[in-house]
């Protein structure tokens, strides 16, 4: 993921410090859902959809199960490319469309496509293939290219306390993606090849931006909780970074839910 245009440092919306080399020692709160925050989630499904891709509706009824399921963080992203189609879709920014572009010059490939998912930022199926994804996970949780850095969330009243553990072995250096998402939402889709469907969208990216870098130590973000209220919620992703830029592995991840009072 390139530091450019839209992926902007945000120095107004987080506030870092710095706890390196020293473990957080509070215990953490629940989060605003009333339940603890997963440490190690199994991994992160990143699908890249359409609302006018007529293929894509089986990708965004199975995406719906992942989104409900504690120990994934899932992420909708939808492109803006297929909107000549005759629909434009509602959920869709050009943002959205660069970060598939830039995970296609990671995997080497020469197109992007619709519904794709991307596992653990470490490779790509087809985003309906149930089978697939769901063996992604569990293979990559095996072998030791799931999620191994652990981070954990509490909250005040007024701020999210986001604390990413140390790296141990392995890479050490990865930017601190806060990725925001939008609450559920139901389309009614007018024209395209998906005309007259009513289809319901779990967390559809908004915003992305990059907070800043972790180095491989114990450290601390702050994120405030009014942020987090302008959306459905968000999801911080610590990912490796290649040397031209693109987007790497995912070393960890977390998901933040907007709460349900401030």
């Amino acid at each position: 993921m390139a530091l450019r245009g839209p992926l902007r440092l945000t120095a107004v919306a987080l506030v870092l410090t710095a706890l390196s080399r020293v473990a957080v020692a509070a215990e953490l709160e629940k989060v605003a859902t009333g339940k603890p925050q997963t440490e190690k989630p199994l991994g992160v499904v990143e699908l890249f959809t359409s609302q006018g891709c007529s293929s894509c509706p089986p990708a965004d009824e199975f995406f719906a199960e992942l989104a409900a399921k504690e120990n994934v963080v899932a992420l909708a992203y939808h492109v803006n490319y297929w909107d000549y189609l005759g629909w434009q879709d509602t959920l869709s920014n050009k943002e959205n469309t660069e970060r598939q572009y830039d995970y296609m010059r990671a995997f080497g490939s020469r197109s992007v496509y619709t519904p794709q998912a991307v596992i653990n930022g470490r490779s790509h199926v087809n985003g309906a293939n149930r089978k697939e994804i769901d063996g992604a996970l569990a293979r990559m949780d095996r072998t030791g290219e799931g999620m191994r850095v652990g981070i954990k969330v509490s909250r005040t009243s007024d701020r999210v306390m986001i604390d990413a553990g140390d790296a141990g072995n392995g890479p050490t250096d990865a930017h601190v993606v806060i990725v925001y998402f939008d609450p559920p939402q139901m389309v009614k889709i007018g024209q395209g090849e998906n005309s007259g469907r009513n289809m319901t969208y779990w967390n559809a990216v908004s915003d992305i931006q990059i907070a800043g870098m972790w180095n491989g130590k114990a450290q601390r973000y702050e994120l405030p909780m009014t942020e987090i209220a302008k959306k459905g919620g968000c999801a911080v992703l610590l990912q490796s970074v290649g040397k031209d830029g693109v987007p790497g592995p995912i070393l960890g991840a977390a998901l933040i839910r907007k709460p349900d009072r401030l």
